[in-house]
């Protein structure tokens, strides 16, 4: 049985589609907000994330005639947002640390729940204070539920690299995390 999905939004897709420019501000209402989230946790500068936002929105609306409802439209859109905000970093040039003698990727850095120290805002503030490279692996990984395949593809990186930046970043975010705490 073939499993074919719902469209929440279709009614209003359907009528931007017609050229419906209130359907337009409609569905940017209905999206904006969190999409934005997510140009922000990859950019790391707030005005740099509007204007990634506003791209991947004309873009989105000018492609609109290619979304065939396969997936979610917040899906279609997400993807469209990630990979203008990994072309606006990508421009910066993505920032790589050299392999360190003697580190495993497949070491795991294991972190107490119950002692865990920190909170929410301060996770998030050193998160934001990575490298681009690291903060862009992890945050697509974490929190945009990507995979390290996934990930290789969208960044033109390899799979195992992608494996070792993600690995790096939660040593050092670890790091950060303490260098608060105790700094």
């Amino acid at each position: 049985m073939e499993h074919v999905g719902v469209n929440l939004h279709q009614d209003i897709i359907d009528r931007c589609k017609a050229g419906d420019r209130q359907a337009h501000y409609k569905l940017y209402q209905l999206y904006s907000k969190s999409m934005f989230n997510i140009c922000y946790r990859i950019v790391k500068d707030e005005p740099a994330a509007e204007d990634v936002l506003q791209d991947a929105f004309v873009n989105a609306f000018r492609n609109l005639k290619n979304y065939r409802g396969d997936s979610a439209f917040g899906a279609w859109l997400k993807r469209i947002v990630v990979n203008k905000a990994i072309t606006h970093i990508g421009r910066r040039r993505l920032e790589r640390i050299p392999d360190e003698e003697g580190f495993d990727i497949q070491e795991e850095v294991q972190i107490e729940s119950a002692s865990f120290p920190f909170t929410v805002d301060r996770v998030k503030e050193a998160i934001l204070s990575l490298p681009d490279g690291y903060r862009t692996v992890l945050s697509l990984y974490l929190l945009e539920g990507y995979d390290h395949e996934e990930i290789g593809q969208v960044l033109e990186i390899s799979e195992s690299t992608s494996k070792s930046q993600f690995s790096r970043a939660k040593k050092k975010l670890i790091e950060i995390l303490k260098e608060q705490k105790y700094g």
